[in-house]
């Protein structure tokens, strides 16, 4: 079985998803266990207000993936019919502002690779001359994922955050983007206080006006201390009726060369499937 073909089988197995005195001895339990919970940087003892927003923005950075990595993707677009697309996609990113990926299936979209350098985004298409530049708001794949949410840089580097709330066991951060290039102008970030993993994130225009909902889901142990959701779902007001579903298979820290990370290397980008 080829490596798409194992990818594919992975990722259908998980598809079905988608149709908590004194006494000396306690004294010591008691810091042993606050020890642990504050090295994990789940911080329980310590009130939300008093950890700076663009810390647990940072924390859920790296705990959805590494700073640098290799994944393995399906997209899913559900039309209002039920009529489904997918899409199988190789994905990379080096530090703070690169990301490519590379489509692997259907056999249409089979070669096809995308790069993000900071804003700046391309598509590349084999036997065409050159890449095409992209935006942030296009979508490669169609349906309600864009460009931005398909290669998607950590939050903690578009973001900052201007409010925090708690609810129950989770935080709400309230986020403004940096700079007008980005794709949402506003972010409310629903997190889980416990693990500082994304619950909900709603994306939003600077007035407020909701363009889509994000829905974190199936929390995935991944190996090599990568436990995050492996379901990402998303609906937008504008567009009734349809849905995208992104699922991981696989995601796992990994460092590349700069030169990955070129227009000149996006015909390449297979050579570094192993």
């Amino acid at each position: 079985m080829d490596d798409v073909a194992v990818v594919t089988e992975c990722l259908s197995d998980r598809e079905e998803y988608v149709m908590r005195n004194r006494n000396p001895m306690v004294f010591r339990i008691l810091l042993v266990s606050s020890t642990v919970f504050l090295t994990l940087g789940l911080a329980p003892l310590r009130p939300v207000q008093a950890v700076d927003g663009n810390t647990l923005l940072e924390r859920m950075d790296r705990n959805l993936n590494p700073e640098s990595y290799e994944a393995y993707r399906k997209l899913i677009n559900i039309e209002p019919n039920g009529r489904k697309k997918e899409f199988v996609l190789y994905t990379v990113k080096k530090g703070a502002d690169k990301v490519a990926g590379l489509f692997l299936s259907p056999a249409s979209e089979k070669g096809r690779s995308t790069l993000r350098l900071g804003d700046n985004m391309w598509l590349y298409i084999p036997n065409v001359a050159k890449p095409i530049r992209i935006t942030s708001l296009q979508s490669v794949v169609g349906g309600v994922f864009n460009n931005a949410d398909i290669l998607r840089l950590d939050y903690a580097v578009e973001y900052a955050v201007e409010k925090i709330e708690e609810s129950g066991g989770d935080v709400i951060l309230h986020c403004k983007a940096g700079t007008k290039s980005v794709a949402y102008d506003r972010l409310k970030i629903q997190m889980e206080r416990r693990r500082l993993l994304p619950v909900r994130i709603d994306c939003l225009t600077e007035a407020g006006m909701l363009i889509k909902t994000l829905f974190f889901k199936e929390v995935k142990d991944f190996g090599g201390g990568i436990v995050r959701p492996s379901v990402i779902e998303t609906e937008s007001p504008l567009y009734t009726g349809y849905k995208s579903v992104m699922i991981f298979a696989d995601i796992k820290a990994r460092e590349f060369e700069d030169e990955v990370f070129t227009l000149t290397f996006l015909p390449g980008l297979d050579s570094l499937r192993r």
